[in-house]
């Protein structure tokens, strides 16, 4: 009786423990995201420096809601980061799936910001199975105002009402 005890209670405690190892969180890779500029502004002066420091802060913050949030594993995409800024990440025929892979994803997140104006803009999600390449989401939002306020809350709400629901959001109405 004294053995059996020890093996039961071992047993019983990988069963109750093995849902835990099965539904580990998904790893992403989370890329900054990149700037679509067709505004007048953007073709008379270029790039500016407060909008590649919004498209780095858009990252951070996607990163780190994805992190606290629990449902994921955020990958160190440092040793494919000069890869990924080198590359348009949505021209580039899924190169995004291959550097998530190398950062050890099984996602890849990236993100676009369309300015059409300083006060019209629009921001963009993408998810892709870094396995197959293939798109499982995009997710959007508008927004007005070309602040670092308006971005900050741009991001905050594509992550509050898509991807931290299930299946990012595709049922939720």
């Amino acid at each position: 009786m004294r053995i059996r005890a020890p093996l039961l209670l071992s047993v019983a405690s990988a069963l109750v423990s093995w849902p835990l190892l099965a539904a580990a969180e998904p790893r992403v890779a989370v890329f900054d995201f990149e700037l679509i500029d067709t505004s007048l502004d953007g073709a008379m002066y270029g790039v500016r420096p407060d909008e590649t420091a919004r498209l780095k802060k858009a990252g951070e913050q996607l990163r780190k809601a994805l992190a606290s949030s629990g449902r994921f594993e955020v990958a160190d995409i440092g040793p494919v980061e000069a890869a990924a800024h080198a590359a348009n990440l949505q021209a580039c025929g899924g190169c995004d799936a291959a550097l998530a892979q190398k950062a050890g994803a099984s996602l890849a997140i990236t993100g676009t910001v369309q300015k059409v104006s300083n006060l019209i803009l629009n921001m963009n999600i993408y998810i892709r199975d870094a396995s197959t390449k293939k798109l499982i989401a995009i997710r959007s939002a508008d927004f007005r105002g070309n602040t670092d306020e308006s971005w900050s809350r741009a991001v905050d709400y594509l992550i509050r009402n898509y991807l931290l629901l299930p299946n990012f959001g595709e049922n939720s109405g």
